[in-house]
C-alpha cells in the first residue's frame, strides 16, 4: 500500500486526466477466474467492487448525459449527480488501492497473476501510475545507459538540425510543447538527440518522437529516453525506423493478408481504387495510433502496445476497418482519403472501451504471423537475389555498349588508316616511277658516258689530248644527258 496516497512526482506535464478514472476500469468487462487461484480474498473482494462501481459508473453517466440533454434540475437529478460524484470517488480509490498494490509487488503479479495483469491493463493504467508502470513494463527502470544521458547531450549529433526541424511538428496543439523554446520542446529535443547518438545505423526517424513525446508527458527525460531505448530494442520499434523500414514492409505485408482473409470485398474495393494499405496504415505502425486518435483513445492503445507489443495495432487496426467498411465501400480514393482522415480517429472519443472490445473480436493468429514472415523474408531474399541478377546484367550490358562503342571508333579509325594507306601507295607509287625513269636516264647517261669514254680514247690516240676532237665529245655527251644530267657532273 506504499504507493497509496500522492502521484509520483514528474518533471513535466502530464496528459490531462479528463477521463483517466474512467477509463481505468471502465473497459469490458474481464473475468479474473482465470487467475483467482492466486488471488487473496481481499483482492476478489476489491475486483468484484470495481466491476460492480463500473456498471454504476456507466448507468450514472447515461442518466447524466440524459439530464444535460433535457437541461433539467429536478431534486432526482441532483440525486443522481450526487451519487456519480460519490461513485467515482469510491471507483478512484479502489484504483489507486489496487495499482498502488500491483505496482509494489510488480514480479508477484507478473509470476503468478499474468492474465489478470493482462486484463487490467487493456482496461486502462490509470493515469497517475502510466510512468511507473511503464517503465516495469519494459524493464526500464535500472538501466546502465540512463547513466550516459547527460555526457550524451554534451556531444553533437549529426541529425540535430533535422530533429529540431520536426519537433516543432509534434504534438503541435499540446500546451507541453507549444512554442519554440517550451520545456517540451527543449526536453524531446534531447531525448532524440540523445538517442541518436547510441544508435547510429538508426539516428533519427520522422514519427519516433510522437512516441517520445508522450512518454515526456509521463515521465522525466531520462526515464523517458530508457524506456524509448528498451522499446527501440525490444518492441520490434528498431527495425521499424532502420532507413530500409524492411520491418514496416513486413507490417503492410502481414495486415494486408489478415484484410484479405477477413474483410475479402473492402480488399476488392480498395484494390479497384488503387488505395493501397501503406497508405493509410503506415502510420499506425509508425507511431502507434499517435497520430491518428486523440491523446486518451491513443494512450489506451499504448497502454497494451507496452505489455502485447504490436500485435494490438494490427487489431485496432482491422477492428477500424471492420466498423467503417459499409461506409468505405461507397467511396473512391479521395472519397476513402478524407474518410480516414477526418471521420476514423474520432469515433472512439467518447467510448475508447468500444474500441478496444471490437479489437480483442478480431481474430488474430500468432503463427500464421510468424508463417507469414518466413513468407516475407524469403520473397524479399528472392528479390534481392533477382536485384544482384538484374545489377550483374546492366554491368554486363554497360560493358559491352563500351565495347561496342570502341569497336565502332575503331572501324572509323581502321578507315581512316585504310585512306590514308591509299594516298601514300599513290604517292609512293609516282615517286617509284619517277624514281624508274630517273634510274633509266641515268643508265642512258652512265651507257654515253662510256661511250664518250672510249671515243676520247681512241681520239687521244689520233690527236692531242684536249684539243678539238675532244671538246666536241664532251659536248655532245652533255647535249645527250639534257636534263638527266647527274648532280656533279661538269
Amino acid at each position: 500500500m506504499g504507493m497509496r496516497g500522492a502521484p509520483p512526482t514528474m518533471a513535466s506535464p502530464t496528459l490531462s486526466p479528463d477521463s483517466s478514472s474512467q477509463e481505468a476500469l471502465s473497459a469490458p468487462t474481464c473475468s479474473p477466474t482465470s487467475d483467482s487461484e492466486n488471488l487473496s480474498p481481499d483482492e476478489l473482494e476489491l475486483l468484484a467492487k470495481l466491476e460492480e462501481q463500473n456498471r454504476l459508473l456507466e448507468a450514472d453517466s447515461k442518466s447524466m448525459r440524459s439530464m444535460n440533454g433535457s437541461r433539467r434540475n429536478s431534486g432526482s437529478s441532483l440525486v443522481s449527480s450526487s451519487s456519480a460524484s460519490s461513485n467515482l470517488s469510491h471507483l478512484e480509490e479502489d484504483t489507486w488501492i489496487l495499482w498502488g498494490r500491483i505496482a509494489n509487488e510488480w514480479e508477484e503479479w507478473r509470476r503468478r497473476k499474468e492474465k489478470l495483469l493482462k486484463e487490467l491493463i487493456r482496461k486502462g493504467i490509470p493515469h497517475h501510475f502510466r510512468a511507473i508502470v511503464w517503465q516495469l513494463l519494459c524493464s526500464a527502470t535500472d538501466m546502465p545507459v540512463k547513466n550516459q544521458y547527460s555526457e550524451l547531450l554534451k556531444m553533437s549529433s549529426p541529425c540535430e538540425k533535422l530533429i529540431r526541424r520536426d519537433i516543432a511538428r509534434t504534438y503541435p496543439e499540446h500546451e507541453f510543447f507549444k512554442g519554440q523554446d517550451s520545456l517540451g520542446q527543449e526536453v524531446l529535443f534531447n531525448v532524440m538527440k540523445a538517442y541518436s547518438l547510441v544508435d547510429r545505423e538508426v539516428g533519427y526517424c520522422q514519427g519516433s518522437a510522437f512516441i517520445v513525446g508522450l512518454l515526456l508527458m509521463q515521465m522525466p527525460e531520462e526515464e523517458a529516453f530508457c524506456v524509448f531505448v528498451r522499446l527501440m530494442q525490444e518492441y520490434r520499434l528498431r527495425e521499424l525506423f532502420k532507413p530500409s523500414m524492411a520491418e514496416l514492409g513486413l507490417c503492410i505485408y502481414q495486415f494486408e493478408y489478415m484484410l484479405q482473409e477477413q474483410l475479402p470485398d473492402l480488399n476488392t474495393h480498395f484494390r479497384s481504387q488503387s488505395f493501397h494499405t501503406s497508405m493509410y496504415a503506415s502510420s499506425w505502425f509508425l507511431t502507434l495510433f499517435l497520430t491518428t486518435f486523440p491523446l486518451p483513445v491513443a494512450t489506451r492503445v499504448f497502454d497494451i502496445f507496452m505489455y502485447e507489443g504490436l500485435e494490438i495495432v494490427f487489431r485496432v487496426g482491422l477492428a477500424l476497418l471492420q466498423v467503417n467498411q459499409a461506409e468505405l465501400m461507397q467511396l473512391d480514393m479521395e472519397g476513402m482519403s478524407q474518410y480516414f482522415q477526418r471521420v476514423i480517429p474520432h469515433q472512439f472519443d467518447s467510448c475508447p472501451d468500444k474500441l478496444v472490445l471490437k479489437a480483442y473480436q478480431v481474430k488474430y493468429n500468432p503463427k500464421k504471423m510468424k508463417r507469414l514472415e518466413k513468407e516475407y523474408a524469403a520473397m524479399k531474399s528472392k528479390e534481392m537475389e533477382e536485384q544482384i541478377e538484374i545489377k550483374r546484367l546492366r554491368t554486363e550490358n554497360r560493358l559491352l555498349k563500351q565495347r561496342i562503342e570502341t569497336l565502332e571508333k575503331g572501324q572509323v579509325t581502321r578507315a581512316q588508316e585504310a585512306e590514308e594507306n591509299y594516298v601514300i601507295k599513290r604517292e609512293l607509287a609516282v615517286v617509284r616511277q619517277q624514281c624508274s625513269s630517273a634510274a633509266e636516264d641515268l643508265q642512258k647517261a652512265q651507257s654515253t658516258i662510256r661511250q664518250l669514254q672510249e671515243q676520247q680514247v681512241g681520239v687521244g690516240l689520233l690527236g692531242v689530248p684536249g684539243g678539238p676532237a675532244m671538246e666536241n665529245g664532251s659536248r655532245a655527251v652533255r647535249d645527250c644527258l639534257g636534263s638527266s644530267e647527274p648532280a656533279g657532273w661538269g
